[in-house]
């Protein structure tokens, strides 16, 4: 029997090998995101140091070249001699650009790599900035030498606006946080920081109109208008907007903090402590509320140049309208049904006098009135669907769903969500109206040392989705790539990777780290806002535990469900098993060494459930290879036992984690029972139905 399902595996092995598509043509693959058409040439070109330019005055090309000849001088790079050498790498440029940059603005560039120089064009320094960190990509030390391989990239973005909004205003995110992410955002060719600065929980900029509003509203957590200035300056030279979200009529508390005038209910107002949707709301039925809004956003036009300034109009209750006669009232007179359309009122408002100070109004998807004009644009949390019925109005928008990075999903969830999913009967002439996308950092459970672990280098995959063709869409080389541009991203300053040991060792204190890191890399926190769910968090709880330590998706859980499918799609291969074992075995161990440390390290001791779940986990698995080197199926009740023991592990405890290996271990238990059918089904249909038969993802 054994011999007769090697032999069918082996086979069916072989003939998916067959119908595998071809492997790319030879050169370096990690480029991310994946330029829109790559060319690749015989040779490799040896830089020297010297560059030359030829465009229109533009010190954005003058700042992204000193920016990356210093990442080129560290990878080994020597200074050119002061003899005069023939440049290696030359820049051309036909117009200095707009003066304050524009969505739409061309953004395209071909890079050109002969064994003699390469060559960036483009029609304007912003295609110099993204050709300059293709170039960085391509990059390689080898024989003491900086190389490039000889290639022609022809290269433009899919959509011209690809976002991250960070949330400054829940958690205080300082200038430096904002800085290095916007290092890593021009790194994967992000065009746009949307800085959210206002919320119930802090007012986050200077108002030098009305001071109260950050005096009482942010516990002295603000950016000054000159850092903001500092800030706007240093995204230009990088290629990046910066759009402010000034949030209203709702997550307005650290609003009413310093002028309880503008609520629809008497105060006072304290800049909340807690989570979650309040009551508090402006008076939408003032006049003086509109006119303290033109004066303040008057003041923020002027700071801030871009032409788009968002107001955020979500999650508006209404309780503060319901419960106020006088707002009752004016409804009444006004003929206004309900909130939906008090709420549309004052965003028409808005939008006069946001149009009034030269800017485009931004406002989530509750801002869709046919009341309002059709210059405001949509930022979609429902969905394409939602991002393409405003796109029939006549509305232009971006996408947001499908790229909350502070819901902790894997990077696959966020990478494959599209604006313009394959199948959409969008048509043609309302597709131009879909600007891209944002990926998304709110900050409930973030601070300072956790905020670059949430957003890098998930916003890569992000990146990618919205500059890259839509056809390039392969997890598995997305993975590849991603693993190499997460440390590219580390050498520009970004901690995600380098802060991780520093928090788990501050959890054991001089105890050895290695047993806690081994278990903290196969756990994950819980998804979506479960966290909230299991305790009650303010934003004044520290957030310092294993929780906030674990990464959002454990890389070793991953690889090892790749290597369990590969193991259970192409046969018992010894090599294949002999891995799975090695790894199933270290984690099976791991508690006997992690025991004696969570003992004395209180801070750690939550750890412990997890770390003896990986035990009898791994011990499941390992007995799921035995069965299946056997040849038949595992008996019926080993199944159950073995079953019964992966869902107590999967069960979410008081630590907010997750076990991430639990799924590739249930397959090979699942494996393990099913094993007599492969001779009547064949490989790939029972892989199927394994597959078939594992629980759907938990939704929020």
């Amino acid at each position: 029997m054994r011999t007769l399902l090697v032999a069918l595996l082996l086979v069916l092995a072989a003939a998916a090998r067959a119908q595998a598509p071809a492997a790319p043509a030879a050169g370096p693959a990690d480029l991310m995101p994946f330029p829109a058409e790559v060319v690749w040439q015989s040779g490799r070109l040896v830089l020297n140091g010297a560059v030359g330019s030829s465009g229109p005055a533009d010190p954005r090309v003058d700042a992204a070249k000193d920016r990356a000849m210093a990442r080129l001088f560290a990878l080994g790079l020597r200074a050119p001699s002061r003899r005069p050498q023939q440049a290696t790498l030359v820049l051309r440029w036909q117009s200095a650009g707009l003066a304050v940059q524009a969505t739409g603005e061309d953004e395209s560039y071909t890079l050109t790599v002969t064994p003699r120089q390469a060559t960036i064009e483009a029609p304007t320094p912003l295609g110099i900035l993204w050709g300059l960190e293709t170039l960085l990509q391509l990059a390689r030390t080898e024989g003491g030498a900086v190389q490039v391989p000889a290639v022609v990239i022809k290269d433009r973005p899919r959509f011209p606006w690809r976002g991250l909004l960070i949330d400054a205003a829940r958690h205080w995110q300082p200038v430096e946080v904002i800085k290095r992410t916007l290092d890593g955002m021009s790194s994967v060719k992000m065009n746009v920081l949307h800085w959210h600065l206002t919320e119930d929980q802090g007012f986050r900029v200077e108002s030098k109109r009305y001071p109260r509003l950050h005096e009482q509203g942010s516990d002295g957590k603000y950016y000054p208008q000159e850092q903001v200035k500092d800030v706007i300056a240093y995204a230009r030279d990088r290629g990046i907007r910066v759009m402010p979200e000034f949030d209203m009529p709702g997550h307005t508390t650290a609003w009413l903090a310093g002028h309880p005038e503008l609520a629809s209910a008497p105060g006072p107002f304290p800049v909340a402590r807690t989570w979650g949707v309040f009551d508090n709301a402006l008076d939408p039925t003032r006049e003086e509320v509109y006119a303290f809004i033109d004066g303040f956003l008057g003041e923020m036009a002027a700071l801030f140049p871009d032409a788009y300034l968002h107001i955020g109009g979500d999650e508006v209750n209404g309780n503060s309208w319901n419960e106020n006669a006088r707002i009752q009232d004016y409804m009444y007179r006004h003929q206004l049904r309900d909130n939906h359309d008090l709420q549309a009122s004052f965003n028409k408002r808005l939008s006069e006098i946001v149009t009034r100070h030269g800017k485009r109004m931004v406002g989530w998807d509750e801002v869709l009135h046919p009341d309002l004009p059709k210059d405001i644009v949509v930022e979609s949390w429902r969905g394409p669907e939602a991002l393409a019925q405003a796109a029939r109005l006549g509305y232009d928008g971006i996408l947001a769903n499908g790229y909350y990075l502070d819901l902790n999903l894997s990077t696959a969830s966020h990478y494959l969500p599209d604006p313009l999913p394959a199948g959409s009967d969008l048509p043609e002439p309302d597709r131009r109206h879909v600007l891209g996308g944002e990926a998304c950092m709110w900050s409930e459970m973030v601070t300072p040392e956790t905020i670059d672990s949430r957003i890098w280098p998930r916003a890569a995959a992000v990146a990618e989705r919205l500059w890259s063709p839509a056809s390039v869409r392969d997890v598995d080389d997305m993975h590849r790539r991603l693993e190499t541009e997460s440390q590219r991203l580390e050498a520009l300053g970004l901690s995600h990777r380098s802060g991780y040991v520093p928090m788990l060792q501050r959890l054991v204190g001089d105890a050895p780290v290695e047993p806690l890191k081994t278990l903290a890399d196969v756990l994950e926190p819980v998804k979506y806002y479960a966290r909230g769910q299991v305790r009650d968090y303010r934003s004044d709880t520290p957030l310092d535990r294993l929780v906030d330590a674990a990464r959002p998706e454990s890389e070793p859980a991953r690889r090892f469900r790749r290597q369990v499918d590969f193991f259970l799609k192409n046969g018992p291969d010894a090599a294949q098993a002999g891995d799975l074992r090695s790894t199933l075995a270290r984690w099976r161990d791991n508690h006997a060494a992690l025991e004696p440390i969570l003992d004395r390290s209180p801070r750690a001791a939550e750890a412990r459930v997890h770390s003896r779940d990986l035990t009898v986990v791994s011990l499941r698995g390992l007995e799921a290879l035995d069965h299946l080197a056997s040849g038949h199926s595992a008996p019926a009740a080993w199944g159950e036992e073995a079953r019964h023991d992966l869902a107590v592990a999967e069960k979410p405890s008081a630590s907010e984690l997750e076990l991430a290996v639990v799924p590739g271990v249930r397959k090979l238990v699942l494996a393990a029972t099913q094993l007599d059918q492969l001779a009547s089904m064949g490989a790939r249909a029972w892989n199927a139905q394994i597959e078939s038969q594992l629980p759907a993802p938990r939704q929020p």
